[in-house]
């Protein structure tokens, strides 16, 4: 079904962005001309800050069906990393990547599964100005592709987050924990977060301020201020006996894993 819809939208929203060819002698200097060696003439240019040159070997690998070149390109549209930001362009070239069957365990599985990840997040909410519209329940189909086919943690924090309010039609605290543990024990920290809090609301305290403890240490710069507010609260909701108790099992955690 999922494939069915990619295609379809490929159609409507044409293939991304505006052919530009690749300078032939270029690439002839640097290896012979092939995709995938261009794809890696890209890569290098990239590293050297070279992100004009990257972005066109980028496009002509792209255009001659390197699944990472496409997803490269998506990534520096959505980020506005050496082209201007355009999240609709991001979008197209997101959705040829996430339109690729791809077994798990294959060389572009990571690519696949992060398009995946990102189509639910822009349809989640929409793109202002374009036809992609926002749909949490389409979004929530591309989460679970991501998470179910490739486990993928941002994909299964997402499903958990999204069964957990009801976003997309459906709320069940059983399948949100469901989604929420599976990628907590990846180590995803808004996941063991989020599932400690809800540990901890269920009354089981020292297992969840635990994993927010946990959560806390490994959490990156755009996590970080809601989490701290999260443990804070807890921490000081619970006795000290908890405290303590809980603090050894997060270092258990961090040392052991979650299993």
């Amino acid at each position: 079904m999922l494939g069915g819809l990619l295609a379809a939208a490929l159609i409507v929203f044409g293939m991304p962005g505006p052919a530009v060819a690749l300078d032939e002698q270029t690439v002839i200097q640097q290896r012979e001309r092939n995709p995938l060696a261009v794809f890696r003439f890209g890569f290098s240019a990239y590293k050297r800050g070279k992100k004009d040159e990257a972005v066109q070997a980028y496009r002509y690998a792209a255009e001659n069906g390197q699944v990472g070149a496409r997803w490269k390109l998506a990534r520096m549209y959505a980020e506005g990393d050496g082209v201007a930001r355009d999240d609709y362009e991001a979008f197209k070239f997101f959705s040829a990547v996430a339109q690729q069957e791809v077994h798990p365990g294959s060389r572009d599985e990571s690519y696949v599964s992060d398009a995946l990840v990102a189509i639910g997040q822009y349809l989640r909410k929409g793109i202002s100005g374009t036809p992609v519209k926002a749909n949490p329940a389409l979004a929530q189909d591309y989460f679970m592709r991501a998470a179910a086919t490739y486990r993928n943690a941002t994909a299964q924090y997402e499903l958990g987050r999204m069964f957990l309010s009801g976003e997309g039609g459906t709320k069940s605290v059983q399948q949100a924990a469901r989604w929420l543990q599976l990628a907590a024990e990846k180590g995803h920290a808004g996941a063991q977060a989020t599932l400690g809090d809800l540990l901890f609301q269920s009354g089981k305290m020292v297992q969840g301020l635990a994993l927010m403890t946990t959560a806390l240490e490994r959490a990156g710069p755009a996590d970080i201020g809601w989490i701290r507010k999260m443990q804070e609260q807890a921490f000081a909701l619970a006795g000290e006996s908890d405290r303590r108790t809980a603090i050894a099992l997060a270092e258990s955690y961090r040392t052991g894993g979650m299993q």
